[in-house]
């Protein structure tokens, strides 16, 4: 008896611990404990940090105070005093920018993050950034996806798809990456969604349970997760504005940044990513781009799901095409001719369905100082991107009338090349 005793006394509050947590992971009551200060929300708004785009809490607690969606890749890390945190900062902007996107993320892992926020993205704006690097002969990196996969976002996405031309894409195109196959359950929903089946009860079951599990490890851990805070790096830069917003003053103030931070080199590459990444490689990157094209990937596909998405939620979207730096570009003899026809096919994928909210930067790649980089803006690239981003978001904008073309799903699509007919084109997959 002595020995049960000392046994239970031993092991019975792991026991109770571990009872308790399994309740608390799958108890609904956790959604009533979902408040998120205004402090972590600031943070996460620029944190960039994957945990805040895997998960969902936070952005559905910023999106509802004012925080606007924008999304991308590793462009929004460039802080420097024209960026849009920044600038929305220290003019005291209606909106915040919540920056959705880092190294590597693309369109699919967009999608997935759209996945936790529809509700959020009703019938309001957001920006998108269309990198022309994300429309490579591979498409979204296998290995960058997994880095970003969410299995909450998977299973908020599964309990809402419809078997639609989107759906049955989406599922087709994750069990094409590694984090498609990495629960089987899951992957068997997938294989039935992409063939165009329901899932079955008992994997509804399961996607229910995961879901529910997933869902309150994120509203348990997902405000004590924000490892990078940026808000000290926008409060400097913002130090370095004027008071007023006057665009002139500000152009010639990028202007003499940008020349203060690209004095090491002849490609007004900034300093710090010329000296670490090119210095002593440039000689062997002279001409290495000059068979690389942006004309044939699955990227348009993946691209296609987002602009989907954006449609289904009737979020009215503001699309930035940047340039290349010419400069680098000449260098390394990336085609200004194949630049030109990726620049026509991505708007003719957009404008052709009703996005007409484009800003084409995409022929600025000679503008001193526009570029931060070889492919990154900054300083007057930002500025003049904000004479369209501001006025987008603080003016009333008429109710976007979206035209989804199924299509642009199609293989034919994503391998449209130089020769391809636009005007012979037929859009009659809608």
């Amino acid at each position: 008896m002595k020995v049960k005793k000392r046994l239970f006394e031993i092991f019975g509050p792991i026991l109770f611990a571990a009872l308790l947590m399994f309740a608390v992971f799958l108890s609904p009551t956790w959604i009533k404990f979902s408040y998120v200060s205004p402090k972590v929300q600031r943070n996460a708004a620029a944190s960039l940090s994957p945990l805040i785009l895997k998960g969902q809490l936070i952005k559905r607690s910023a999106l509802e105070n004012n925080y606007v969606p924008f999304f991308g890749s590793s462009e929004w890390s460039r802080f420097d005093p024209f960026h849009p945190s920044v600038l929305a900062t220290k003019y005291h902007r209606s909106y915040r920018p919540f920056l959705l996107g880092a190294r590597g993320s693309q369109s699919l892992t967009q999608f997935f993050v759209m996945q936790s926020i529809n509700q959020q993205m009703k019938n309001k704006k957001a920006v998108f950034f269309v990198s022309p690097q994300w429309f490579v002969p591979m498409g979204e990196d296998p290995n960058a996806f997994s880095f970003y996969y969410s299995p909450l976002q998977t299973t908020t996405w599964i309990q809402q798809e419809k078997g639609s031309k989107m759906d049955r894409y989406a599922a087709y195109r994750l069990l094409q990456m590694p984090s498609g196959d990495s629960d089987k359950i899951i992957s068997g929903t997938l294989a039935r969604i992409a063939a165009g089946l329901k899932p079955t009860s008992f994997q509804m079951l399961y996607v229910n349970y995961r879901h529910r599990v997933l869902l309150n490890e994120d509203q348990i851990y997902s405000r004590f997760r924000i490892p990078v805070n940026n808000a000290k790096k926008i409060a400097d830069n913002a130090a370095e504005l004027p008071k007023t917003y006057h665009f002139q003053q500000l152009d010639k103030l990028a202007g003499q940044l940008g020349a203060q931070h690209t004095n090491s080199n002849r490609f007004q590459i900034g300093n710090r990513f010329w000296n670490r990444r090119l210095k002593h490689h440039v000689k062997a990157l002279k001409g290495f781009q000059s068979n690389m094209s942006f004309l044939k990937s699955p990227e348009y596909g993946d691209f296609q799901l987002v602009l989907n998405q954006f449609a289904k939620d009737h979020t009215n979207v503001l699309f930035i095409i940047p340039p290349v730096n010419q400069r680098w570009q000449k260098y390394t003899g990336l085609s200004s001719e194949m630049l030109k026809q990726f620049d026509q096919k991505i708007t003719y994928q957009l404008r052709s369905q009703g996005f007409n909210h484009i800003d084409d930067l995409s022929q600025d790649g000679n503008v001193n100082y526009f570029m931060t980089d070889t492919i990154h803006p900054g300083w007057r690239g930002w500025l003049k991107m904000d004479q369209e981003i501001n006025p987008f978001l603080t003016k009333k904008q008429k109710a976007p009338h979206y035209r989804i073309d199924k299509s642009f799903y199609s293989k034919e699509w994503q391998q449209a090349g130089s020769d391809f007919d636009y005007d012979g084109y037929r859009n009659d997959g809608r």
